[in-house]
C-alpha cells in the first residue's frame, strides 16, 4: 500500500514538474479574439495625434472559445461579444482612466448553464472596459479565421445583426507615412495579437446612445488567449 501510495505521488509530482517546466497552465481556456476601433491602432504619431480625443471612443471585441471550462462550465464552440464606447480615445494615454459603458452580446447556442459562464468569462477578460454593463443581448456568433491562422489577417465575425467585423491582412498599401508602428495595444489579455485592416466595424443594437458602420481602417486586431480556467 505504502509502494502504490508512493508512486502515486511521484507520477502525480513529476506530472506537474513537466507542465511547470513547459509553462502551460494545467487547465486553461484556449481560443481566438478580435477586434476593431473607430481609430486606427496601426498607425504613425501624425495620424494618432490628429484621431485623439476626435475618434476612437467605440470598439467591438470577441472570443471565440475553442476548449476549456469556466466555473466548471465547458465553453468549448462559444463565443462572447464586447461592445464599448468610452468617454476618451480608448488606449490613450494621457487618459488612463477612461469610464466606459458596454453591451455584451452572449452566444445565443449557449444554455443557460453557459450564457452566465460566458457572461464571467468575458467580465473577467475585459476588466474595467466592461465594468459598466448596460446592457446583454443574446444573438447567433460566428468568429471565423481564415485557415484558423491570425498571421493571414483574414477574420470575420457576426453576432447577430447586431455587430460585425471583417478584417484583412495589411500591406504595403497600408503605410502610408511609412512610420506606421502598432500604437495601441489590444484593449483585453492575449496570448498573441496582430494588427489588422478592419474593412467593417459595426454596431447597430440599443444601449450605448450610439451606433456606427466604420469602414477602412487600420483598427484592427486579430489574437489567441490562453488563460487559466476559474
Amino acid at each position: 500500500m505504502l509502494k502504490a501510495l508512493f508512486t502515486a505521488a511521484a507520477v502525480s509530482a513529476i506530472t506537474a514538474s513537466i507542465s511547470l517546466a513547459a509553462g502551460i497552465p494545467a487547465r486553461t481556456v484556449t481560443g481566438n479574439y478580435i477586434e476593431a476601433r473607430t481609430a486606427d491602432v496601426f498607425t504613425g504619431a501624425c495620424f494618432a495625434n490628429g484621431e485623439a480625443e476626435q475618434v476612437g471612443r467605440e470598439a467591438v471585441f470577441g472570443w471565440k472559445i475553442a476548449n476549456g471550462d469556466w466555473h466548471g462550465v465547458s465553453l468549448a464552440g462559444l463565443s462572447v461579444v464586447g461592445v464599448v464606447r468610452s468617454e476618451h480615445t480608448l488606449g490613450l494615454a494621457s487618459e488612463p482612466v477612461n469610464p466606459a459603458k458596454a453591451v455584451l452580446i452572449v452566444d445565443s447556442h449557449a444554455n443557460a448553464e453557459q450564457r452566465l459562464a460566458l457572461l464571467s468569462f468575458a467580465r473577467h477578460m475585459g476588466g474595467d472596459l466592461l465594468s459598466d454593463v448596460v446592457k446583454v443581448d443574446y444573438a447567433p456568433i460566428e468568429l471565423t479565421v481564415q485557415d484558423g491562422n491570425i498571421h493571414g489577417g483574414t477574420a470575420k465575425l457576426t453576432a447577430g445583426s447586431l455587430a460585425s467585423i471583417q478584417t484583412r491582412a495589411l500591406n504595403s498599401g497600408d503605410h502610408v507615412c511609412g512610420n506606421e508602428e502598432v500604437w495601441y495595444p489590444p484593449l483585453t489579455s492575449v496570448e498573441h495579437a496582430m494588427p489588422a485592416y478592419a474593412i467593417d466595424n459595426s454596431f447597430t443594437g440599443d444601449g450605448l446612445g450610439e451606433t456606427w458602420h466604420n469602414r477602412l481602417r487600420r483598427s484592427g486586431f486579430l489574437g489567441t488567449f490562453q488563460v487559466p480556467t476559474e
